[in-house]
């Protein structure tokens, strides 16, 4: 590995917060309706579900990052294991593919807590908000990409602190009895939740993709990816333990698509509901911003590596304009047409799929990388039979969004199939 020609100037703190800011983005507010649908009473039990598989892949990011320190993060460590062929290049359009669906769940999630401080409701006003979540992050990452990092931090701050104090002042009203056993779903149902929501925990592997920026990062890296998910996992569960104690399921499953802003409401009153709503717009009105900033540059950097076409590898004033343009006009499309369900699922069998390629790299590269063989080995395993329970249920329950994953696949693995074959005409090791 070359010596990184980047300064080193992020600290351990500021490592877990590249991982935290992108857990915590709208992700949350986006999906904890979904899980208690799902799981009931066990909700907290789902989360802790997800949050198992992302801290056994946390371990194979450390691994591979405290090795591998390059800002090409997940697209880099799936080439250094594959070489470049048809896995790696497709799996690399498919990660691109991926965060556009986060995108279209935080901007679901915009509109859904948005259209609470409207006195009614309307399918043509989520529409609205949707489409006003999406344009405007992409006016302004044309205008001024370090708006994106400079905004970011504080909204950072102001929803953890929020979710803290939720869980604080929010402690007082929890019923213990609406988490007790008897209100837990079957434990299949409980295990599926958890995979469901597995988007809630996408971003911790973003830290990566800032390991040349990072200082002593053999000791700080591993700190970071493990501290992060810890920390969002007791964060995650703490959240649902207030949320499905203080109010009844019923009006959980009601207000489904805000119910964080419903659960502020026994401990601060009609404020706190509004609060929350705030809270709710400004974090994923930020996660689209940063995830779109964040995206534009990885599809330009596999498109000057060949893997999308040679428009989107094209800059102006350091900008990708090409790259924002299609990200938005792809995303708009997917939040307006399919729901919040089918996009949760979408977007938690994506990562999952993404990161049961990332723990193989890993257990590939075990010993270049000074890994353990069972850990890594336990984590692909333990992703891939959560994506393939996810995928039976999916199947039963929701065949659209079945169809929909399996169309991003295929599109992803044949582009870069028919894609390599007669516009590069080869396959090549990406040099970096």
């Amino acid at each position: 590995m070359e010596p990184s020609s980047s300064p080193r100037t992020i600290g351990l703190i500021g490592a877990i917060s590249i991982g935290i800011g992108g857990m915590v983005g709208g992700g949350i507010f986006a999906v904890l309706g979904e899980a208690i649908s799902f799981a009931g009473g066990a909700t907290p039990i789902a989360f802790g579900f997800a949050g198992i598989i992302a801290l056994l892949t946390a371990y194979s990011y450390a691994k591979l990052s405290a090795h591998f320190q390059n800002r090409g993060g997940t697209v880099f460590f799936v080439d250094q294991a594959f070489q470049h062929n048809l896995l790696s290049g497709g799996l690399n359009l498919f990660l691109w593919l991926s965060y556009l669906v986060t995108i279209a769940l935080y901007a679901k999630a915009f509109a859904s807590y948005g259209a609470t401080f409207f006195t009614s409701s309307s399918n043509y006003l989520l529409h609205v908000l949707i489409s006003v979540s999406i344009v405007l992050p992409m006016l302004i990452n044309l205008i001024s990409s370090s708006f994106v990092s400079k905004s970011e931090t504080i909204i950072v701050a102001v929803k953890l602190l929020l979710l803290l104090l939720i869980m604080i002042l929010g402690a007082a009203t929890v019923d213990s009895e609406r988490l007790s056993p008897h209100n837990w779903k079957p434990g299949l149902e409980i295990f599926i939740a958890g995979m469901i929501i597995f988007v809630a925990f996408e971003g911790f592997e973003l830290i990566a993709n800032s390991a040349e920026e990072i200082k002593n990062p053999e000791k700080n890296l591993p700190l970071a990816f493990y501290l992060s998910v810890v920390g969002v996992l007791i964060l995650y569960i703490g959240i649902a333990v207030i949320v499905v104690g203080s109010v009844p399921e019923k009006q959980l499953i009601a207000a489904q698509d805000y119910a964080l802003a419903l659960a502020a409401e026994p401990a601060l009153g009609k404020e706190g509901f509004h609060l929350v709503a705030i809270a709710a717009v400004l974090a994923t009105f930020s996660a689209i911003n940063a995830t779109l900033y964040g995206n534009a540059r990885l599809g330009y950097l596999i498109a000057k590596e060949g893997e999308l076409p040679e428009a989107l590898d094209h800059e102006k004033r350091h900008i990708p304009m090409n790259g924002i343009l299609t990200i938005a006009i792809i995303s708009l499309l997917l939040a307006n047409s399919i729901d919040l369900t089918e996009i949760a699922i979408l977007g938690s069998a994506g990562f999952l799929l993404i990161f049961a390629v990332v723990n193989f790299s890993a257990y590939r590269l075990r010993e270049q990388i000074g890994a353990s063989a069972l850990i890594p080995l336990i984590a692909t395993l333990a992703s891939l039979l959560a994506l393939i329970t996810l995928l039976i249920q999916t199947a039963q329950s929701n065949p659209t969004a079945l169809v929909i994953f399996c169309g991003f696949v295929l599109a992803s693995f044949g582009f870069e199939w028919l894609y390599g074959r007669s516009v590069r005409g080869h396959w090549f090791h990406r040099s970096y």
